[in-house]
């Protein structure tokens, strides 16, 4: 039987044991040895351009959104000979000073933070339990509640029957509640939470059912914290559309001192753009009000953005696949 002899000399610190065959009298290492001194690896040629293709298009994305801060930042003369440039000169805060004179736009910013947060609250809470019914596959339940989610993406009721349930059925003319209820539910969103909620893991259920727990506990104390990336995702989304949302109001809430962010400022501009075009001798920064409604519209709901980047891929990733 050919025998093995084993090199354990430390000559050179930095090396591992190795193994001299008396066969072929080369020396390797022996598996499972951790190597002290490792050469450093060069970058690969497509990590090199994904780094590029991504700072591209970040660059891309950032030099637009850079170039409205500095236009609603640059005087109303530079911007009608010159255009846009990268830099606000002459610095100017004309047009935020007259966006944000008296008290009409902090209520408005008041309204619309009381439609994102309480609409969002809301629309979390009922997509998550329709979703979660849904995905218990209950019988005579779940079902006849699949196909209720369903029919909304394919069509509605219209415009006229929405308005009489809304006003007169409901009676929420002039009420907030009136843009928050419309949107409560997505169906999307209700289907991408379905497909989340059937991965989640049978055992960890059935031992809960055995230890006595019941199906609201096991919801919200196993179900929903383990659903934080899709719930991240589904409020985001929910976030965002009750920030952007103008419509609703401009039906059903005719008190001005409860119109939203978005309805004010479009009738902000519309009324400076329709001065401007009646040759009123009120000069109005006109363009620059524009870029700064741009920045005032977006900018709250972009930072929300951040607290969610961790669950956002996580959370579409597995309530598309999963199912």
């Amino acid at each position: 039987m050919t025998a093995t002899t084993v090199n354990t000399s430390t000559t050179a610190p930095t090396e591992p044991p190795t193994l001299r065959s008396p066969a072929s009298g080369k020396e390797a290492p022996i598996a499972g040895t951790p190597l002290r001194r490792r050469r450093r690896q060069r970058p690969e040629a497509f990590t090199i351009v994904s780094y590029i293709g991504v700072i591209a298009f970040g660059l891309t994305c950032l030099i637009p959104f850079w170039m409205v801060v500095a236009g609603s930042l640059t005087a109303e003369s530079t911007l009608s000979q010159r255009g846009y440039s990268f830099w606000p000169d002459p610095l100017s805060f004309d047009a935020y000073a007259t966006i944000f004179a008296g008290n009409r736009v902090w209520l408005s910013y008041g309204a619309t933070l009381f439609i994102t947060i309480v609409g969002t609250v809301i629309a979390v809470a009922a997509t998550s339990g329709l979703a979660w019914v849904i995905a218990r596959g209950l019988p005579l339940v779940s079902r006849p509640l699949a196909v209720f989610a369903y029919i909304p993406m394919l069509f509605t009721g219209g415009l006229v029957p929405m308005y009489i349930l809304v006003t007169q059925v409901l009676q929420l003319r002039n009420s907030l509640f009136a843009v928050i209820l419309p949107l409560v539910i997505a169906p999307f969103l209700v289907f991408v939470q379905v497909s989340f909620f059937r991965g989640t893991p049978q055992e960890i259920l059935d031992s809960a059912r055995i230890d006595g727990a019941g199906e609201l506990r096991i919801f919200f104390q196993i179900v929903l914290p383990i659903s934080k990336p899709v719930i991240a995702v589904i409020a985001l989304f929910y976030a965002v559309t009750f920030w952007n949302e103008w419509f609703h109001a401009l039906l059903f809430i005719s008190d001005t001192s409860s119109y939203p962010l978005q309805l004010v400022l479009q009738n902000l501009i519309s009324s400076v753009a329709n001065a401007a075009d009646l040759g009123s001798t009120v000069s109005a920064p006109v363009y620059q009000m524009r870029l700064a409604m741009t920045v005032i519209t977006i900018g709250p709901i972009l930072l929300a953005y951040p607290f969610a980047q961790r669950y956002f891929v996580k959370g579409l990733t597995l309530g598309a696949t999963k199912g």
